[in-house]
């Protein structure tokens, strides 16, 4: 029996080498930039309450758009990685040249939306209730803050574009040095134009944006000029702007596979943010505690993430390269190795609940509220990680139709519906509605678990070449 386990669920050395050799990059990266922002936040902290709360909303919407645009690069993306594991440079090139156009689209519609509805946008989280802040100064704090980030959309989305590229080809170091270089920019710049060091002016909020937007600039920057001075290891670039033409059938196919899973990161984040605005419903307060829990543990999600993305490169290189059952051998090895790492994860995150509320400039009852949050989000970790290497086995194989459902249906067909009716018509305090938000997660476990049981996933898209 126990041998049978290890045979199904425990890789050799070599395999897990060469996991790590993809997801360590990736982890580090994330690791490095979730603590940079980790920092920013404790500094806008610094400031009040109110600012606090204005820059968690705005950044609300900024997650919106980080995820459609992870959604958009992320469907043909999948092509990407499955013709590089052909050989195939050409039909690489075609699906980055798409992911270029789209990902412009969506900058623009974002950036009209923000520059035109930024009050409205940030008024949605706001409620009396609760005892803690002005709700009036956090909606100043918000577009003050929202409006100077536009900038940063641009250069966010060709750095995705970009950077998804590179991963798809096995090269994640370039990235995580990418934005090693630009955290370190943004850490100096934070300090200086929040508070006014450094010889620099006293900006508050607005210095933050400012910091953020510079930083965006100098990782996307990197990356792109990297590309185009390796031309021989990046093939695909060669002729990339020598024309926008797509095979008609590719995109087609592209279009089928990728507008289920970009649709799907939308509507996922939107139904986060969704989330967010039924628990700010509670109050100012809430705002302020759910924005201090949600900035360290997406610090501690970073591990078990990002493993998930190291899933759908490995898992689809395998499927590009016909190798169908070592494909799912892997991807059950993989699985089990991120719900180990998310235990691991959780039992940091404990002790730190208790800890790094304290860090923060608000009040005491705020501080309490978050430690609650950041206990219940510890706990839960082994099953997000779960679900989330289940998302990218099954996206891994092109099934994007089904990870819409899996990801987004259950967002919007269950959680949020629980979470609206219970944050709005019961009498049940705030710790009880986030505790059964946050443990709806079981049901999401349990079919996961049938969907990856099932094989559907283990599909080789590319068997028809890059003209369909």
């Amino acid at each position: 029996m126990l041998g049978k386990f290890k045979e199904k669920y425990i890789g050799s050395r070599d395999f897990y080498m060469y996991a790590l050799a993809i997801a360590v990059p990736m982890i580090l990266q994330n690791v490095v930039t979730n603590f940079v922002s980790m920092l920013d936040n404790i500094m806008v902290g610094q400031i009040g309450t109110e600012q606090m709360s204005g820059v968690a909303i705005s950044n609300e919407f900024l997650f919106v758009f980080n995820l459609t645009i992870f959604g958009a690069v992320s469907g043909p993306g999948i092509f990407g990685a499955q013709f590089f594991g052909k050989g195939d440079h050409k039909g690489q090139m075609y699906t980055f040249r798409f992911r270029l156009i789209v990902s412009t689209i969506i900058t623009i519609v974002y950036g009209l939306l923000f520059f035109f509805f930024d009050k409205q946008l940030v008024s949605l989280f706001l409620h009396k209730g609760g005892e803690a802040g002005d709700i009036d100064l956090a909606l100043t704090y918000g577009r003050q803050y929202l409006r100077i980030m536009i900038f940063c959309l641009l250069p966010f989305s060709a750095g995705q574009t970009y950077s998804s590229a590179v991963r798809e080809c096995g090269e994640t170091k370039i990235p995580m040095i990418a934005s090693f270089s630009a955290v370190i920019v943004n850490l100096v710049l934070d300090y200086g134009l929040i508070f006014g060091h450094l010889g620099l002016p006293q900006m508050g909020v607005r210095g933050a944006a400012i910091a953020t937007c510079i930083a965006k600039f100098i990782e996307a920057a990197f990356v792109i000029i990297w590309v185009h001075t390796h031309k021989n290891t990046y093939k695909f670039i060669e002729e990339t702007y020598k024309g926008i033409s797509i095979p008609g059938d590719l995109t087609g196919r592209m279009i089928r596979k990728g507008l289920p899973l970009l649709f799907n990161e939308f509507l996922w984040s939107a139904g986060m943010a969704t989330v967010f605005q039924c628990y700010a419903y509670k109050g100012l307060d809430v705002v302020a505690a759910q924005n201090i829990a949600r900035t360290i543990t997406n610090l501690l999600n970073v591990v078990y993430l990002q493993i998930g993305m190291s899933i759908a490169i490995i898992v689809g290189q395998k499927l590009g390269a016909g190798k169908l059952d070592e494909a799912r051998a892997d991807a059950k090895k993989m699985q089990a190795f991120s719900i180990m790492v998310a235990s691991v994860v959780m039992l940091v995150g404990l002790p730190v609940a208790h800890l790094f509320p304290s860090i923060y400039n608000t009040q005491d009852s705020i501080k309490a509220l978050a430690t609650y949050f950041i206990t219940i989000q510890s706990l839960v970790m082994p099953l997000w990680s779960y679900t989330n290497s289940s998302y990218f086995i099954i996206r891994s194989g092109g099934k994007t139709g089904i990870t819409f459902l899996f990801d987004s249906g259950y967002t919007w067909g269950v959680m949020i519906p629980v979470i609206f009716c219970i944050s709005r018509f019961t009498g049940l305090d705030i710790r009880m509605i986030f505790f059964i938000g946050t443990y709806l997660e079981v049901i999401k476990v349990a079919t996961g678990f049938f969907m990856v049981r099932s094989g559907k996933w283990v599909v080789n898209l590319t068997d028809m070449g890059t003209n369909g």
